[in-house]
């Protein structure tokens, strides 16, 4: 008997609610939204069902309290804890969403202890982190979204520059999810053209910092919320990964055992994703300029897990 895969979302929040649209009507398996605050879910998945006759999708959408009903879960994706608001960083956050991601951590090993964990919850890295040693999975099956959503900011403002298609830009940004992040331009191409060859130093400086600063930007100008549309999109694009087993060249926050010159932390580095979660890190070439940026933005990461008690 065929059965449909099955993904978990963790809050039900904007974030959450979105990255269970996305999956949804891109068919990825049958979707479970969880909250603990009661009616929430429950509303925005049965608002998410009625959509499916008119956008022509077949998935399943619940919502629930209860994590029983995420039993067996082949992805789960951890959203859930406080969002950022004007003036906060992420970092801010940390205390707060600790206890939260590593709660939600232990329910998901307890019902699904053979799902893969990907985490979006802020500050990412540390709560990658903490969600790894809360499940007590392997390293593989927990990792993070920031790269991809870092990536893709870069790659929209450098579209934007040149006034050409976001799919033509390729791009990696590295490191902690936070304001040390490295956009590593060494790597940076526009069809193939080196993106240093399209765009002055000074412009591109600048590109580079409002990467840095997307998330803040979002933050301002909303008030009251952070971004969600490009965050819940990327973390269902790393969970089709998985569940198709597709094998996509990613940057993710993964654990690194010795890559990059780091050990027992999480961070954005490139990977290959598929059925088995972070099957590969990839260790690129930088130049020495990066390799400070990365070493410093690792530096960062290992400075918060200490706020917490993480790490060796």
């Amino acid at each position: 008997m065929i059965k449909r895969k099955k993904i978990t979302v963790v809050g039900a929040g904007n974030v959450g609610a979105t990255a269970a649209h996305w999956a949804a009507s891109r068919e990825l398996g049958d979707v479970v939204l969880v909250d603990v605050i009661e009616g929430v879910p429950q509303g925005k998945a049965l608002d998410l069902m009625q959509a499916a006759p008119v956008m022509k999708y077949d998935s399943n959408i619940i919502g629930t309290n209860n994590y029983e009903d995420t039993a067996d879960s082949d992805v789960a994706i951890i959203t859930a804890g406080v969002a950022r608001k004007p003036g906060m960083s992420r970092d801010d956050l940390l205390n707060i969403n600790y206890k939260i991601v590593g709660s939600v951590a232990e329910n998901i090993a307890r019902y699904s202890p053979n799902c893969t964990i990907i985490v979006v919850s802020n500050p990412l890295d540390v709560m990658t982190y903490t969600a790894y040693k809360a499940s007590g999975f392997p390293a593989n099956r927990v990792f993070g979204q920031a790269g991809v959503l870092d990536s893709a900011r870069f790659r929209t403002f450098v579209a934007m520059e040149l006034g050409v298609s976001f799919e033509d830009v390729n791009a990696l940004v590295l490191g902690g999810h936070g304001d040390t992040m490295v956009s590593v331009l060494s790597h940076a191409n526009v069809g193939c053209i080196p993106v240093t060859k399209l765009i002055p130093p000074e412009r591109l400086a600048e590109i580079v910092k409002r990467t840095a600063n997307g998330g803040a930007e979002i933050v301002n100008f909303l008030k009251t919320g952070s971004a969600f549309y490009a965050p819940s999109a990327s973390a269902v694009t790393m969970a089709e990964a998985v569940l198709k087993d597709k094998k996509r060249i990613l940057p993710v926050a993964a654990y690194l055992n010795g890559e990059y010159g780091a050990k027992d932390i999480y961070t954005g580095v490139p990977c290959i994703i598929g059925g088995n979660g972070v099957e590969k890190i990839i260790e690129i070439d930088l130049t020495p300029d990066e390799k400070a940026a990365l070493d410093k933005s690792i530096q960062a990461v290992r400075n918060l897990m200490k706020v917490v008690g993480l790490g060796s």
